[in-house]
């Protein structure tokens, strides 16, 4: 077969473009230097993994360990100088143990090996038998080098000092970015969450209005069945109590039809936040003590910790006991048997945190995930609407409200407010 030399040069040049345009003749056998060049950077890479390695594992001894073996090297250098005489300079070898000393173990051990560095080598040159023209030539040679050695070990510690500023620099703004990374995460999350509350509230308001209407005229018929029941029984000698229990049974139903519905259009029609500065304290003082009582005869014990330090805060004080109220309940509801509620406030920076904690049924780590979605709940009656209308209302309040339960062992919820700011 014929194959033309400018096809065999347009392969070359495609294959590997540094040997274009190279004679046909003395072409190098490609695949071997290929090979060859890839084996070289292999075991380049690997030498430089294990100085790295070497690098930090003298870095990482112990500082008695360093100031040991810096001496020893120092000690080394200087036999050889004495050894050579003036056959080799080695006075920049003294940098090494010096530089590593400083890096390793800090600026003093450095400073003190750069002290043994000069007078190793003023040993080393006087015991090497050379006459300088003056006798104090030497002790000048000595005090300079110190000085270079003192120079590079302040040179290297402030290099040191300022790597150890940047890396701190970096991590605190790292934890900066990653926490308001995660700040703008929460608030996407609540903002579709506002979303899909918003649809909610309007579909739920839709129905409610069609569900209402009839559902009292309902009840009022139940009602006036319930008296027809009563005279017909009566005249004609026969017990209505099956009729009463027929018509008592539908009756609850309808209540609790219409309890739904009442929760519906309370989530659907939050009013508008009215804030005004409020003392969150003396607040949910006055407030917890309304439900003691109750609490009481539920076998659940009330604790609370107020921070006396706690500044004011700008809330809607009717809603923000709303939350409070939902908070209780579903707590005093996740502990039948009675058990402990810890209510407590306190400050963190600028913002006021309520936690509401009990040591009831808890949750599992997925319906924690969902525990503020609407209509999501536990409970055999309940709409899942509660902590939804609870987290509608803490947003409003440019707060978030966290859920921390394990299951067994009870649940706790965190309010954070912002605090008043000061004018």
């Amino acid at each position: 077969m014929f194959v033309s030399s400018n096809s065999v040069r347009l392969g070359v040049s495609v294959g590997c473009p540094h040997y274009f345009h190279r004679p046909l003749g003395v072409l190098p056998n490609i695949e071997f230097e290929l090979h060859l060049e890839n084996r070289v950077q292999t075991y380049t890479v690997q030498v430089f993994f294990l100085m790295n390695r070497l690098m930090q594992r003298l870095l990482s001894l112990p500082k008695p360990a360093v100031v040991v073996l810096a001496l020893a090297l120092l000690m080394l250098i200087g036999s050889v100088e004495y050894t050579t005489g003036r056959d080799f300079a080695l006075s920049a070898v003294y940098l090494v143990p010096i530089c590593w000393a400083c890096w390793a173990a800090g600026r003093g051990i450095g400073i003190m090996v750069a002290i043994a560095g000069a007078v190793t080598w003023f040993m080393a040159d006087l015991k090497s038998g050379f006459v300088y023209p003056h006798p104090w030539i030497p002790y000048w040679n000595a005090l300079m080098l110190f000085a270079l050695f003192l120079t590079v070990v302040s040179l290297l510690s402030a290099f040191q000092t300022a790597r150890y500023r940047l890396e701190e620099t970096v991590e605190l703004r790292t934890a900066a970015l990653q926490e308001e990374i995660k700040e703008r995460k929460r608030l996407e999350a609540a903002k579709v969450q506002a979303e899909r509350l918003a649809v909610v509230g309007t579909m739920a308001a839709q129905v409610a209005h069609e569900v209402r209407n009839p559902l009292g005229s309902i009840t009022l018929n139940l009602d006036l069945t319930f008296k027809e029941i009563d005279l017909l029984a009566g005249g004609n000698g026969h017990l209505p109590d099956e009729g009463r229990t027929l018509v008592t049974d539908m009756r609850a139903e309808v209540r609790r039809i219409q309890r739904v519905i009442e929760d519906y259009l309370q989530f659907a029609r939050l009013p508008k936040v009215q804030r005004q500065p409020v003392d969150l304290n003396g607040f949910l003082d006055r407030k917890l003590g309304f439900l003691r009582s109750e609490l009481e005869q539920s076998n659940v014990k009330l604790r609370t910790h107020f921070d006396p330090a706690l500044p004011s805060i700008n809330a809607d004080a009717e809603q923000l006991w709303q939350t409070v109220l939902n908070l209780v309940r579903n707590s005093r509801e996740a502990m039948p048997d009675g058990g402990e509620l810890i209510i407590g406030t306190w400050r963190e920076g600028a913002r006021a945190l309520l936690r509401v904690s009990d040591n009831g049924k808890g949750m599992t780590g997925e319906q924690v995930k969902r525990v503020f979605e609407p209509f999501f709940t536990t409970k055999k009656e309940g709409t899942g609407l509660g902590l939804a209308l609870v987290q509608q209302i803490v947003t409003e309040h440019d707060g978030h409200i966290e859920c921390e339960s394990t299951n067994g062992k009870g649940s706790t919820f965190t309010i954070f407010l912002p605090l008043m700011e000061k004018t």
